[in-house]
């Protein structure tokens, strides 16, 4: 069996990345690793969720852990960087934030942990980091680099396939306004993800639909009950989640993904 690394920004980004991924992964018997940059400490809590006291944090380490019991994988790791927030928040300038971490001690970490498991597969994000988040732009980069340092092979970029997501939103829009969930626009999509044409792989989860929608719920902290991941009814969540999209690093023009059980090198 194989073992897979993930590497994420934030709690709570597995289980919306690649929570599909690493539960079937788990399940066919491979070994999974998640590694997070940061513990999510500008993340905006929900109202209520945290107790007398308790930093944003320390309750995100708490959901981390639930996750990663809910998903197979074993206990996270980190790089011990501190959230960025983002993109040209005060907290960018912060000189813990992994934002401005060197890029080659960073990757140094990584590749240590790479070795450490000895990876087979590695997972980090798109070179614009999904968004445009300043720490998820910095896992594409640390963790590109951390790969060669550690000589992983087999790299993917964990994104969205961002012509289905805005046939999606299209279709969802007004149902979701009238309803009042906070949830994303269309006007949201423009530049999110990978252009379906450029992707290179899509991994259909459907059989772990309800192991990465229960792994979502319990970051309590961040994904309300009201939010779009959870508001949708489980057909509407199949529809927008049964797959996981992946693109190779440096190349493009694929004419679209070729639909797989799983990512090469597993």
């Amino acid at each position: 069996m194989s073992t897979l690394v993930c590497f994420h920004a934030h709690p709570d980004d597995e289980a919306l990345s690649t929570g599909g991924l690493m539960a079937k992964a788990a399940a066919a018997g491979h070994r999974v690793v998640l590694v997070t940059a940061t513990k999510g400490e500008q993340g905006e809590p929900q109202p209520g969720v945290l107790a007398a006291g308790e930093q944003l944090w320390e309750r995100r380490m708490i959901e981390l852990a639930e996750s990663c019991q809910i998903l197979g994988a074993g206990a996270p790791r980190f790089l011990e960087y501190e959230d960025s927030g983002m993109m040209d928040d005060p907290a960018n300038e912060n000189p813990r934030c992994f934002w401005q971490a060197d890029v080659e001690e960073a990757a140094q970490r990584l590749a240590d942990i790479l070795t450490e498991v000895e990876a087979d597969v590695l997972t980090v994000y798109d070179d614009h980091g999904l968004y445009g988040h300043p720490d998820h732009i910095q896992v594409h980069r640390v963790g590109l680099r951390a790969a060669e340092l550690a000589s992983v092979d087999h790299v993917y970029e964990a994104t969205v396939n961002r012509d289905r997501a805005l046939a999606s939103m299209s279709e969802m829009s007004a149902e979701m306004e009238a309803d009042g969930v906070d949830g994303p626009s269309v006007d949201d999509f423009d530049g999110f993800g990978v252009a379906e044409a450029d992707l290179a792989y899509s991994v259909d989860i459907s059989d772990h639909l309800e192991t990465k929608r229960a792994a979502m719920a319990v970051h309590r902290s961040q994904i309300s009950d009201q939010s779009f991941f959870l508001y949708l009814p489980p057909d509407r969540f199949a529809k927008v989640f049964a797959n996981e999209w992946y693109a190779v690093p440096g190349r493009t023009g694929t004419g679209g993904p070729t639909e797989v059980d799983f990512l090469p090198g597993l």
